[in-house]
């Protein structure tokens, strides 16, 4: 089950769930929403359609199907207002339908997260501005879980190391900044990479903004140091990109590989789990062929037995279903032996629960079938054989005949590149004749639009050539450290790494794990490693260099120490250290110290600047568990991704073959 954070999370999408229906309501009358196709789920999160249908939508369409009807003098548009194609559809929309009705037509028009100079000036260009009504949804953190917090964007990778756009840096400072007002500050922020710098960065100047204010009172949360939030640590995706890159072997991680999770759902085919009950209810003799094809099923924490599941590795599940299904018929099983009316009426209470979960049981059976169809296939194992190879430490040429092969196989150009990019990552580059013959023969497999790829995953610093002729040495920069006592690495040394943080473990228990390296069958994710140096430090002091070692150290494992211990290991990790630390008014400070008293909980904010895989936040509950009361973990975002999601931003989709 997931931590429950300090932090109260519902109260935050309780906000944002007022302040969308308040500016639904402020459309008076029956309207259409428009809304754009990436913002459904997100709005589905928040609120249910019959909520929407209390508050005057009578109807719903998708902004990018260009299928919008003049049925309610009202129309509302609900889009993002930082891609100017958006504002562009937007604008084109309007004119639409301002010349197809003789209707006159009240338009609103609600950008999120926020109106942009851009947004009006295409509006201005297009002639619409001055007959639409404009407001902003200011939505910043969406709680996917009660520990778990995300800007749901897009493309979070690809915005930052493809596009090289900011805003998502931007945003996540304004989404955590209203923590700072409600909580206080934090009293220290630590980070490692560039662009997790700079989000610290926006995180001081605001704050320097809001004391500046006018209105803003001394007396505000905002400008003390929090009694509720322990530290906030920033993690930039691009100083581990290997992790991302390798196959996830949690439940949720597996269900993310085959099936693709968004916002809670995943679509998965009928033919697996069956439709949803209401659905073959209404229509129970329906041919296939009218039957709806996929299904959406629901993982959060209100599936009880998902949460169970959810962040287990993937070789338990099967014990876990069967565990399950042998417990569910013991109690269907024991109503035969009540004797009594109250033990009767017990039983036909408990039976609506029986049955729901009976039904999870169910589609969670059918989901393990298909997915260890995937995992029991010729090929996966091969793909994660290299992958294992790869982040042990073996020589990277030793695995170019079985990528060969794979590329011969015709596999999924995501998954060769997926493989390519790890080696990359892990050996500081692939050997320029290895690289060229590499791709050469995807070219010759997959297009040659494929160029275009491969161009941009070097830009991405997803695959490049090796500079060093030996795998095993990546140089170390020599500029300066940001507050963390080293000079930055110019790309992470997975190699030093290996041992200085113990990455690999090599003996793991699934079905009890005592290391986050059960996540991925024996590789500790780095990103998690980098955050158990700061709130685990004698638990990792022990594991890289023994108990006694641990005893020797410093103190116990609090923020308040920063990275202390692990300032050598760092020079090998991409990009800036940082250890600020925040202070208020030392008299606020002491009452405010005073009024909390010593003994109370504190949470941990985790930041990932570029995104989390859903492997990564199991590795932070496994971590957050270990805590005992002792201390909260907050897991914040800009978004989910996985492998296939970072190389699939770069793949070219046009085929410059055909007409």
């Amino acid at each position: 089950m997931a931590p429950h954070p300090g932090i109260d999370t519902d109260q935050i999408k309780e906000n944002a769930r007022k302040d969308l229906l308040g500016l639904l309501e402020g459309v008076r009358g029956k309207k259409n929403l428009v809304i754009e196709q990436s913002l459904a789920g997100p709005v589905g999160i928040l609120v249910k359609f019959s909520t929407l249908q209390d508050y005057g939508v009578d109807k719903v369409f998708f902004l990018e199907n260009k299928n919008v009807d003049s049925s309610q003098k009202n129309i509302v548009f609900l889009v993002g207002g930082e891609k100017p194609s958006v504002c562009v559809a937007v604008a084109e929309q309007i004119k639409q339908i301002r010349a197809n009705s003789s209707v006159e037509h009240e338009l609103s028009i609600i950008w999120v997260p926020r109106r942009t100079l851009v947004s009006d000036k295409i509006l201005e260009d297009a002639g619409v501005l001055g007959d639409v009504s404009v407001e902003e949804f200011s939505l910043r953190f969406l709680p996917l879980e009660q520990d778990v917090l995300t800007l749901a964007l897009e493309d979070p990778f690809g915005d930052i190391y493809l596009r090289k756009d900011p805003t998502s840096i931007f945003l996540a400072a304004q989404a955590l900044m209203p923590l700072q007002k409600k909580y206080g500050l934090f009293p220290r922020i630590l980070g490692k990479g560039d662009n997790a710098r700079r989000l610290m960065e926006l995180l001081i100047r605001m704050r320097a903004e809001h004391a500046a204010e006018e209105n803003a009172s001394m007396s505000e949360l905002g400008l003390m140091p929090s009694a509720v939030i322990e530290s906030l640590i920033v993690i930039d995706r691009g100083i581990d990109m290997a992790t991302p890159l390798l196959t996830q072997l949690t439940y949720e991680g597996l269900i993310d590989e085959t099936f693709g999770i968004k916002n809670n759902q995943a679509e998965v085919d009928t033919s697996i789990v069956g439709q949803a009950p209401a659905q073959a209810q209404r229509n129970p003799s329906a041919p296939p062929q009218q039957q709806s094809l996929k299904r959406k099923i629901q993982l959060d924490s209100s599936d009880k037995l998902y949460d169970q599941l959810r962040d287990a590795n993937f070789a338990i599940i099967g014990p876990l279903l069967n565990k399950v299904a042998r417990r569910l018929a013991g109690e269907y099983e024991s109503h035969h032996s009540a004797k009594s009316t109250s033990e009767l009426r017990d039983f036909v209470n408990k039976l609506p629960g029986y049955q729901a979960e009976q039904q999870s049981l169910k589609i969670h059976t059918s989901v393990t079938e298909q997915i260890m169809k995937t995992t029991q296939s010729d090929i996966f194992s091969r793909v994660l054989e290299v992958q294992q190879n790869l982040v042990s430490g073996s020589d990277p040429s030793t695995q170019h005949n079985t990528i060969e092969e794979l590329i011969a196989r015709d596999i999924p150009l995501t998954t060769v590149l997926r493989l390519l990019c790890l080696e990359s990552c892990v050996s500081g580059g692939i050997r320029p004749k290895d690289l060229d013959n590499l791709k050469r023969q995807i070219l010759h497999a997959y297009g040659y639009q494929h160029l275009l790829t491969l161009d941009a995953l070097e830009k991405m610093q997803l695959l490049v050539p090796r500079t060093s002729a030996n795998p095993f040495f990546i140089p170390v920069g020599g500029g300066g450290s940001g507050g963390g006592g080293g000079a930055d690495a110019k790309a992470t040394n997975y190699n030093h790494l290996r041992k200085a943080l113990r990455l690999i473990v090599d003996e793991v228990n699934e079905q009890d794990p005592n290391d986050i390296a059960y996540v991925y069958s024996g590789y500790a994710p780095l990103s998690i490693r980098l955050v158990q140096a700061v709130i685990q430090k004698q638990h990792l002091i022990a594991l890289t260099r023994g108990s006694a070692a641990a005893t020797n150290g410093s103190g116990t494992s609090s923020a308040a120490h920063g990275w202390q211990g692990f300032e050598d290991v760092l020079t090998n990790v991409k990009g800036e250290t940082f250890n600020k630390v925040q202070k208020g008014e030392e008299a606020a400070m002491k009452a405010r110290h005073l009024l909390a008293g010593s003994g109370k909980e504190k949470t941990v904010v985790v930041m990932f600047v570029g995104g989390v895989t859903f492997t990564e936040i199991a590795a932070l509950r496994f971590v957050a568990r270990s805590f005992e009361g002792r201390r909260k973990l907050l897991i914040c975002t800009t978004g989910i991704i996985g492998g296939r999601a970072m190389v699939e931003t770069a793949i070219e989709k046009r085929d410059f073959g055909k007409k």
